[in-house]
């Protein structure tokens, strides 16, 4: 087997397993799974950690999302195009939560490669141009420059997949869309006439 295939098998191997068990998988199992001698492991990557680092990249590699963000109907309008990509994202990190905090304790490892953290950075650069990218077309309906709306977004995103008072299930796409471009706070209120204790009318401002 040629080494770039001996090294898509074991990460394949890998991914199940960490998965599974964690940073703790051991290489016996790794091999195992990958139908290799152990060492046949360390004649591919230096050492273990490489390896889960390496399994790690390759399940967290951002292109699909950019993607599928890059595929949303620009003729859609904002609110509907937010949505879209909110869910994407929703998806995304909710998907891969547990491989990227074992990529975060990877990175800050001593002795990690320098480049595995370089590597998680670019992929939120990417992440951010995409989306504003997507936001730029309508940046005069807003008053955050489309950068600084496309950091809310994934400011949202983020602590609804990472963050202990998310709720990816109920906080979807459309949510993060109306939370965003509406806020929480009822901007207008219906002038309604209601029952007063079954004696009378009041006029109230209901939402």
């Amino acid at each position: 087997m040629a080494p770039d295939d001996r090294r898509a098998a074991l990460i394949a191997a890998t991914l199940p397993l960490l998965h599974e068990h964690g940073l703790d998988v051991s290489t016996r199992k790794i091999a195992e799974a990958a139908g290799v001698a152990e060492g046949t492991i360390f004649g591919v990557f230096p050492d273990k950690r490489s390896l889960l680092m390496a399994a790690v990249q390759h399940a967290l590699d951002p292109q699909p999302m950019l993607d599928a963000i890059d595929d949303i109907d620009r003729e859609l309008s904002l609110r509907s195009r937010l949505a879209e990509a909110a869910e994407l994202i929703n998806e995304r990190f909710t998907a891969t939560a547990e491989l990227m905090t074992a990529a975060r304790r990877l990175a800050c490892a001593p002795g990690s490669q320098p480049e595995a953290g370089q590597r998680m950075a670019d992929t939120r650069v990417r992440l951010l141009a995409a989306l504003t990218h997507l936001i730029e077309p309508d940046r005069d309906q807003l008053r955050r420059p489309p950068a600084a709306v496309a950091r809310l977004l994934l400011l949202f995103c983020g602590a609804n997949a990472y963050g202990p008072f998310g709720d990816p299930g109920r906080f979807n796409g459309e949510e993060m869309a109306s939370l965003l471009l509406d806020g929480v706070q009822v901007s207008k209120a219906k002038t309604e006439t209601v029952p007063l204790f079954g004696a009378g009318t009041e006029t109230t401002g209901v939402p």
